[in-house]
């Protein structure tokens, strides 16, 4: 459905060029839910507002549904009524001054749809608020958290899309309600056969609700697989890194080193000064890019030699 051929971002920071987004290749499927994980800073956003047609890539592609996203602005127009974005703050995307019918009536009106009053109802009503009746003239403040959520994504669900994106879309919920979003967003894609890009840093999110998992190191993809094979048996030092800080593992790693800079991206691997495991390869030898692919595949020089 959506994908993400060799895909590049970059912006100009502090004199220099920052590769936000540097040679990623990533696929969603029709019906499947692909979590792309990482820490702050390493590129998710910013892949997630490419795909949305929202950055303009400096090399690569998106596509939909096997054809090249076009930039102009009719066609924009078009594609974003099939790919609709899912933000993380509901308090921060809706308007306080608007009513719940408003805020969702809003794509709809943009897209001149007809009935707009039905297809704002049904949007309530997948959303799980129900009587929608009951919500349309309520204003941001006289909702609960998970019931903003719940009105953002019915804004989405309104266009009838057929990708959602959802940027950390449970992170500003308290935990009892998380489950109840990350249920709905299941639902959706069992009752209406919605695909979604899911970007979070919450691993446990990624094992509760995503098909495949992406992890995302300093613009590319270092991880990639089936969601259990990728978060049981880990094959790249920064996923095992990254999973050692739940609760229930064994074992602590404490990365060294820097955050990741995109302004200063180390030459070989561009984990080994932060890696655990780090051999004379990966400070020298640059690492492929890795493809879309199904199966459980890592970027890491370890990998080869133990081959």
């Amino acid at each position: 459905m959506l994908e993400a051929r060799n895909l590049s971002v970059e912006f100009a920071a502090r004199g220099r060029r920052a590769r936000a987004v540097d040679g990623v290749n990533l696929a969603v499927g029709a019906g499947e839910i692909v979590a792309l994980v990482g820490e702050s800073g390493c590129g998710k956003t910013t892949l997630a507002r490419t795909l949305l047609g929202l950055e303009r890539p400096a090399g690569g592609q998106v596509l939909y549904n096997n054809e090249p996203l076009s930039y102009k602005p009719r066609n924009l127009k078009s594609y974003r009524r099939q790919v609709q974005l899912v933000l993380q703050d509901p308090t921060g995307s809706l308007n306080p001054r608007q009513t719940v019918y408003e805020a969702v009536a809003e794509g709809p009106r943009i897209h001149k749809l007809p009935d707009e009053e039905t297809v704002v109802a049904d949007a309530l009503a997948r959303a799980g608020l129900r009587p929608p009746e009951r919500f349309f003239l309520r204003y941001p403040h006289e909702l609960s958290g998970g019931q903003r959520q719940r009105v953002v994504i019915a804004g989405a669900l309104a266009l009838n899309p057929q990708v959602l994106v959802a940027d950390e879309p449970v992170a500003s919920l308290d935990a009892s309600v998380r489950g109840e979003i990350l249920a709905l967003l299941l639902k959706l894609r069992d009752d209406l056969g919605l695909s979604a890009l899911v970007v979070t840093h919450d691993l446990g999110l990624a094992w509760n609700i995503a098909d495949r998992v992406a992890v995302m190191y300093l613009g590319r993809i270092v991880e990639s697989g089936p969601t259990e094979q990728v978060l049981q048996n880990p094959q790249h030092p920064y996923t095992k890194a990254l999973l050692s800080v739940l609760p229930e593992s064994p074992e602590k790693i404490v990365l060294t080193g820097e955050p990741p800079d995109p302004t200063r991206i180390p030459s070989g691997c561009r984990f080994h000064p932060r890696c655990q495991v780090v051999v004379a390869e990966c400070r020298t030898v640059p690492l492929e890019i890795l493809p879309a692919a199904v199966s459980q595949q890592a970027a890491c020089h370890l990998l080869k030699l133990d081959g």
